[in-house]
């Protein structure tokens, strides 16, 4: 592979597992959504393996047959938003299902800047093939990372976890430098938490200087077309005492199922708007 791609792996698992002869993937991504799939695509006869590793070993069939009743992992961006929304909240939350393989690292700086949690043992997902804990956030004395935080393949901090620590350092004691090097222009949009009362600097396209921590304020904002940077703003919005506003929130839609639905039962008020 010429860089670490979830999406590129995945395209070439897909292409080998079909093609005659083995083909050996070097410096493969092993994140969660390349395993899954690799475990689908074995259920229906690919052979693969070298699941855990970089270097993963394809063996192409004739055909592949079909699949019934697959269930796919739990989506650790999805544990990592609501545990974000729990902790900008100063909330007491306790995350059920989540695939802790692919949040160590994530956990590991939360703890660092003195973020508190319980966590389950481990468990089986659905499909027997990831372990998933529980994680109850408990509300905790924060402070700023001593160092940089930024996003890599896994097994680094997940690119798509990255933004989600925005509302969390706005609650932090110290100024953090976040490296969002992995997309053009995504650090951009997270000074739109500064209409929150946040106080975001943007250094350029890539890195931001969040300092903390800052009392959030209810405001009206139409939502950037990124979603990771939208539901950073639904987050803070839940955090500021007062009726906020958001425009246009077709991009968190996008990317989270009935999410007002599931905030609201564990206590969020919000009501959704269709124009």
């Amino acid at each position: 592979m010429y860089e670490s791609g979830d999406t590129a792996t995945e395209n070439t698992i897909m292409a080998a597992s079909l093609i005659k002869g083995k083909t050996i993937i070097h410096f493969a991504s092993s994140n969660y959504m390349v395993r899954d799939l690799c475990y689908f695509l074995k259920q229906a006869g690919a052979k693969i393996d070298g699941l855990s590793s970089f270097k993963i070993t394809v063996e192409g069939v004739e055909k592949l047959k079909p699949v019934n009743n697959y269930s796919i992992m739990p989506d650790p961006i999805e544990a990592m938003t609501f545990i974000s929304v729990a902790i900008t909240t100063k909330s007491n939350l306790k995350v059920i299902g989540c695939p802790i393989d692919f949040l160590r690292l994530e956990i590991e700086k939360l703890q660092v800047m003195g973020q508190k949690f319980n966590i389950s043992s481990s468990y089986k997902s659905i499909n027997g093939l990831f372990d998933l804990v529980d994680i109850e956030i408990i509300p905790s004395k924060l402070v700023a990372l001593p160092d940089k935080i930024y996003g890599s393949p896994y097994p680094g901090l997940n690119i798509d976890n990255l933004p989600l620590f925005l509302p969390i350092l706005t609650q932090a004691e110290g100024e953090t430098l976040v490296h969002d090097w992995a997309y053009e222009n995504r650090a951009i949009y997270y000074t739109e938490l500064n209409r929150l009362g946040a106080d975001v600097v943007l250094l350029d396209a890539y890195r931001v200087i969040v300092s903390g921590c800052t009392q959030l304020k209810p405001a009206e904002i139409i939502c950037p077309p990124a979603l990771r940077p939208s539901i950073n703003l639904l987050t803070c919005m839940l955090a500021a005492s007062g009726k906020s506003v958001l425009r246009n929130a077709y991009p968190i839609d996008r990317g989270y199922e009935n999410i007002v639905g599931r905030l609201n039962n564990i206590g969020a008020d919000i009501l959704k708007i269709e124009e």
